[in-house]
């Protein structure tokens, strides 16, 4: 993503927006014919709820992702795993993993436990740009190819992010660390 999407505030701008998700056999998830009756009125899109969290074996080390996707009576788990990163990088790649999932732009409620995912995206952003990837501190942004991914892919959607405390009993985010803590199993075995 380049500058030029971000307003002058630093805001994103809203656009309206359809949605298909992975799963195509949905109806809710399906966008309005172009050829529609011009009299119809436009439906908003339907909202998708991703929950994302990353966890890690020692920081750094073997990490894993695990996400959910949720519209309408659908949901969706995807997980994944990392042999040598950092607990950051991986909150990161869980946002990054269910904004890829969406075929269509949509609406989108983000939800992780993650202040560093929550603050880059909603506070820190648009003043490390203006810096040229360098943070208050005059440092490079950590994770850079990372937060450019997640530019890009939150660019073709409104979405909307929100913070749990982890490990507080939301059970959407425990779900999303039990999947991490899996994958990580799982590479560990490979």
């Amino acid at each position: 993503m380049r500058y030029s999407d971000v307003n002058r505030t630093g805001r994103w701008t809203e656009q309206p927006a359809t949605i298909t998700m992975a799963t195509d056999d949905h109806p809710a998830c399906s966008e309005t014919p172009m050829n529609a009756s011009r009299t119809a009125k436009l439906q908003p899109a339907p909202l998708v709820e991703i929950f994302a969290d990353g966890a890690c074996s020692g920081n750094p080390g073997p990490g894993g992702w695990g996400t959910i996707l949720r519209s309408g009576g659908h949901e969706k788990e995807l997980s994944g795993f990392e042999p040598e990163t950092t607990n950051n990088r991986m909150e990161l790649t869980a946002a990054i993993a269910g904004l890829a999932a969406l075929k269509r732009p949509c609406r989108v409620r983000l939800t992780t436990d993650s202040e560093y995912l929550k603050k880059g995206m909603t506070e820190w952003v648009a003043g490390w740009i203006r810096r040229g990837w360098k943070n208050a501190q005059k440092q490079p942004v950590a994770n850079r190819d990372l937060w450019e991914q997640l530019l890009e892919l939150s660019g073709r959607h409104q979405v909307e992010w929100h913070w749990v405390r982890g490990h507080d009993g939301h059970l959407e985010n425990e779900r999303c660390d039990a999947l991490a803590r899996a994958a990580i199993a799982a590479g560990r075995n490979k």
